[in-house]
């Protein structure tokens, strides 16, 4: 399939231009940008001082490298700090309802606990635990799971996190409340790039969760996708994962 042409010849270069500076933390020259990119040194040059101009790139030495600007930083992180996340990941939780025709939740890490910041109820609704709000333990839970595994990405820094919340409690008879297990447990998820919650949290309830990382190297959430027992096979579970990667890399 063609690739779809920018509207704006002139923005769609300047946002190249600042994507390829981003892939070079030492900085970048203006013959390798214009090598990488294809584009006429006299052009890329008129580009690289309005980006300059606004703070959106930098060049400390005249004649030297390029770097990212302040102000494309300062940009990234004031939206960080501002953003709504109910109203960005919205549509990708009505996405996801739509095509599981499932219970979908989002919900953020708070220590030991997972706190619910969105919720789309499925046609065929279920009687759980989760309100948006409310909270629970994320040791037993599909989205606690997820953000667990990609927050403490290390056993000495699970272990860590459970003497500092433990003792962990059994919600139900398939609970992991052993830190070493746990850990284990994690470390598994991050292989396979979701979490499962096999009626740890509810018996009877299971549930596919994956994290949300907006540009960040530890997720600011996970979504989950949650049905009774009897709808979610093993192989239903793998489907959601993958769709759950699939959707919140295509949409977040």
């Amino acid at each position: 399939m063609a690739e779809v042409q920018s509207p704006v010849g002139s923005v769609d270069r300047a946002l190249l231009i600042l994507q390829e500076i981003g892939k070079h933390s030492r900085g970048v020259t203006l013959d390798e940008l214009a090598t990488r990119l294809g584009l006429p040194k006299s052009s890329l040059h008129r580009l690289l001082g309005a980006l300059k101009h606004r703070g959106f790139a930098a060049q400390p030495d005249q004649g030297g490298a390029y770097f990212l600007g302040t102000e494309m930083l300062a940009t990234a992180f004031r939206f960080y700090e501002t953003m709504d996340l109910r109203t960005l990941v919205r549509p990708l939780l009505l996405r996801l309802s739509e095509e599981f025709a499932e219970t979908v939740h989002m919900a953020m890490l708070d220590g030991a606990e997972v706190v619910y910041l969105d919720k789309v109820e499925a046609v065929r609704t279920i009687t759980m635990t989760s309100v948006v709000g409310g909270r629970n333990a994320a040791h037993c839970t599909g989205v606690g799971k997820a953000l667990l595994a990609w927050t403490h990405t290390t056993d000495d820094a699970v272990h860590a996190w459970g003497d500092r919340f433990g003792p962990l409690v059994a919600k139900t008879r398939n609970t992991i409340i052993d830190p070493a297990k746990l850990a284990t447990h994690l470390d598994q998820i991050r292989q396979r790039g979701y979490a499962l919650d096999l009626e740890e949290n509810e018996p009877g309830v299971r549930c596919v969760a994956a994290p949300v990382f907006m540009g960040r190297t530890t997720p600011v959430a996970a979504v989950s996708v949650t049905a009774l027992k009897d709808r979610m096979s093993p192989a239903k579970m793998e489907e959601i994962g993958h769709g759950l990667r699939r959707s919140i890399a295509e949409q977040v």
